[in-house]
């Protein structure tokens, strides 16, 4: 019998260039439930800077987005690296996540089992269950 994909206590990350919201999913498989357990700002942006070589013509928000994805990469290693996960469900609009799979830790890629391309950064908790559950 195959692994569930959203299976109890998963870690869902739904990302942005700007912000990361954490949950859990306290329901199963089949019926996905949710729990809001904090997020993830950008910080000291300046200061950080984003991974690799940016081209020249980037702007300062596509900069500020790729350092972002940057500092949530390292976050996620963090956290899966203390054991605070096994299964991570990763949710990013298309360019956050281009920016991430690259830098992403193998000990983070090898907890991921569902990876959506989606924006529902702004989507109401109820939208994101949905979106899993047809995954």
């Amino acid at each position: 019998m195959s692994e569930p994909t959203c299976p109890k206590n998963a870690f869902v990350v739904v990302a942005s260039g700007a912000e990361a919201k954490f949950f859990l999913n306290d329901g199963s498989a089949e019926d996905i439930k949710l729990r809001h357990v904090g997020g993830l700002t950008p910080k000291n942006l300046d200061d950080d800077g984003p991974s690799g070589n940016r081209p020249p013509d980037s702007s300062a928000q596509e900069t500020d987005e790729a350092t972002f994805a940057k500092q949530l990469a390292h976050h996620l290693y963090a956290k899966a690296h203390g054991g605070d996960f096994d299964h991570l469900i990763l949710i990013a609009d298309p360019d956050t996540l281009g920016e991430m799979r690259p830098i992403l830790h193998q000990e983070v890629v090898e907890k991921i089992t569902i990876e959506l391309d989606k924006t529902l950064i702004n989507s109401p908790t109820s939208d994101i269950e949905r979106s899993l559950s047809s995954a």
